[in-house]
Formats: C-alpha cells, structure tokens, sequence
C-alpha cells in the first residue's frame, strides 16, 4: 500500500503540474515528473505524507461529490448576491447544530469544509457529532438542516 500510495501522491502532483504549466515538450514534462518524485521522496524522508492528506478511498465518491458541491456553491453564491444588492438587505442570522453521520476525521472535516465553503455559511465547531454553523438565513440554515450535503458526504466516507 505504501508504494501504490506514493504512486497515487506523484500522479496528482504530475496532473496538477501539467494542468497549471499547460507546456507538453518532452523536456519540461519530464523534468515536472522529476521535480514531483523527489517532493514526493522528501516529504516521505520528513514523514509528512499520510493517508489523511492524500485519501485514496475517497476517490470514488468525490469525483461525483464535486461537481455537486461546485453547483451548490454557485447557487448559494447567487443567493447571497441577491441579499446583498436587496436594498432591506433581508437577512436572519442564524447559529444553529447540524448533526453529521461522518464516522471518520476526513469525512467529518470534508463535510465542515463543505459547508464553509458554500456562501452563506459557516462552520464554527465540530463538537462530537454536531457541527455548529453560522447561516446567514434561516432559509439557508433550514437547508442545510435538510441533510443533503451530509449524506453526500458520507456516500464518499462509505466508498472508502
């Protein structure tokens, strides 16, 4: 496992290497490919990298998480921009626990981000098995409440 795992850590680094540098000769390819074995040989040397950081079980349920997550973060962000520009700005601050089903410390701190990372909301604690959340609205808070993204997120847990 150790060695799959440092393979699976060099192909993401090489991936997002390409995707940022966006050149494709044989020379720079090759020297990205280098540059990404030895990150990946000293941070083993450093004792850095663990299965927290680079999660291969949830590679099968976040390729579809994602793309959720990211049409979620687009409404949300259109909700809160129409709050904004309301002239009463209607809004109805809300603090409020969530409870999650995430048994595991990457589920649980993947499904706090997720809410944190949808406009709008906030994750303040993770308290046992409750989240406490900031929402800018009651209608976001009740949302939230309803669960959705939390059972998206232990779909990508129970994949692992």
């Amino acid at each position: 496992m150790h060695r799959f795992h440092s393979i699976s850590v060099i192909t993401s680094l090489f991936v997002f290497w390409l995707v940022l540098s966006g050149y494709f000769t044989p020379f720079l390819m090759s020297a990205g490919l280098v540059s990404c074995v030895l990150v990946v040989w000293f941070a083993h040397r450093m004792s850095v990298i663990d299965q927290e950081g680079h999660p291969l079980a949830l590679r099968g349920g976040v390729v579809s998480y994602w793309p959720w997550l990211i049409v979620e973060i687009v409404k949300s962000a259109w909700t809160v921009s129409r709050i904004i520009m309301h002239p009463r700005l209607p809004i109805s601050p809300t603090m409020m626990r969530v409870k999650m089903t995430q048994t595991s410390s990457v589920g649980q701190v993947m499904y706090a981000n997720s809410i944190t990372l949808t406009p709008g909301t906030i994750s303040v604690a993770i308290e046992g098995d409750e989240i406490l959340v900031h929402a800018l609205t009651q209608a976001g808070a009740e949302d939230l409440a309803g669960g959705e993204m939390d059972r998206r997120v232990s779909t990508c847990e129970d994949r692992a």
